[in-house]
């Protein structure tokens, strides 16, 4: 099973920047299609970014983060980041990274690592 392990979370105030990284010690990461999610209790957890597998850099965004946050992937750290600049309160959740497998391994291959706290406060 793909275990992963998010980092680089903290409190900051309006208009601060965060680089979130995720990393596994699974050799197949450049065949995971990778992705960020953030949720705050009481509500599902939503896309924030994706990127696809592989060497390319085919990226997607939710709306209320486009143009100041940026998903990127190194595969040879096994890696997947997700900068995240002019940070607002209404970005405050757990963030969890999400490794999908699905066009490889099959429809159970999805994993989430357990979630790093971003708050953004005045």
């Amino acid at each position: 099973q793909v275990q992963l392990v998010e980092s680089g979370g903290g409190l900051v105030q309006p208009g601060d920047s965060l680089r979130l990284s995720c990393t596994t010690g699974d050799q197949y990461f450049s065949s995971y299609a990778m992705s960020w999610y953030r949720q705050v209790p009481g509500k599902e957890r939503e896309l924030v970014a994706d990127i696809t597998a592989g060497g390319g850099g085919v990226t997607n965004y939710a709306e209320s983060v486009r143009g100041r946050f940026i998903i990127f992937r190194d595969n040879t750290k096994n890696a997947v980041y997700l900068q995240m600049n002019s940070l607002k309160p209404e970005d405050t959740a757990v963030y969890y990274c999400c490794a999908d497998g699905t066009d490889w391994y099959g429809p159970d291959s999805v994993y989430w690592g357990p979630g790093t706290q971003v708050t953004v406060s005045s």
